[in-house]
C-alpha cells in the first residue's frame, strides 16, 4: 500500500492547494517543517494518503541518522517518476481544475487495460489520477483472482519481461 510520495515542483504551496482540491473536501495543506518552503497535502482518507511537495532542485540524501535534504542546480524539468492515485472526483472536475491552472489534463486508455487521467502538474510532472469509476476497473484488473491472467495481458502490452 502506498501512503505518501514526495515530488519536486516549482511552486510547492500552489501545487499543494491544487492537489487538495483534487482530493476534495477532506484534504488539508500544511507546511513541511523539516524542509522550509515545502508543503504537504493530506487527502484525509482512510489510507493516510499524502503528497510532500518540495521546491524544484531538492534532493533527499542519506545522512548520519536519517534522510537529509539538499538543493541542487541540476534539476531536470522532466522525470520518469509518476504515481497512479485514486481521487474522489470525476473527469470533468479534473479537467476544470487543470484548465484553470493551464495544466495538461488527458483522458487516456492504457491499451485497453485501464483508463487514467494524465494530470500534468505544472506541465512537467505526470500524475495518473483515477476517478472512482476508473479506480474500480483498475482494481479489478489486479484482484488476486484475476491477477495471473491480467498480468499476462499486461506483459503482452509491455516489451520488457517480468522479473521474478
Amino acid at each position: 500500500m502506498l501512503h505518501h510520495i514526495s515530488i519536486a515542483v516549482n511552486q510547492p504551496q500552489k501545487v499543494a492547494e491544487v492537489l487538495a482540491e483534487v482530493f476534495a473536501s477532506t484534504a488539508k495543506v500544511a507546511p513541511f517543517p523539516p524542509h522550509p518552503g515545502s508543503y504537504m497535502v493530506f487527502a484525509g482518507d482512510e489510507f493516510g494518503t499524502a503528497i510532500e511537495l518540495y521546491p524544484m532542485g531538492t534532493v533527499i540524501v542519506p545522512d548520519e541518522t536519517q534522510a537529509g535534504f539538499q538543493q541542487t542546480q541540476n534539476a531536470s524539468r522532466y522525470t520518469p517518476f509518476h504515481a497512479a492515485i485514486s481521487v474522489p472526483i470525476e473527469l470533468e472536475a479534473l479537467q476544470q481544475i487543470g484548465q484553470r491552472q493551464g495544466w495538461h489534463v488527458r483522458d487516456c486508455d492504457r491499451d485497453g487495460l485501464f483508463h487514467v487521467v494524465e494530470f500534468w502538474v505544472e506541465n512537467q510532472l505526470m500524475l495518473e489520477l483515477l476517478t472512482p469509476t476508473m479506480a474500480k476497473a483498475y482494481l479489478r484488473l489486479f484482484e488476486p483472482a484475476n491477477f495471473e491472467a491480467n498480468l499476462a495481458q499486461f506483459m503482452a502490452f509491455s516489451a520488457e519481461p517480468v522479473l521474478a
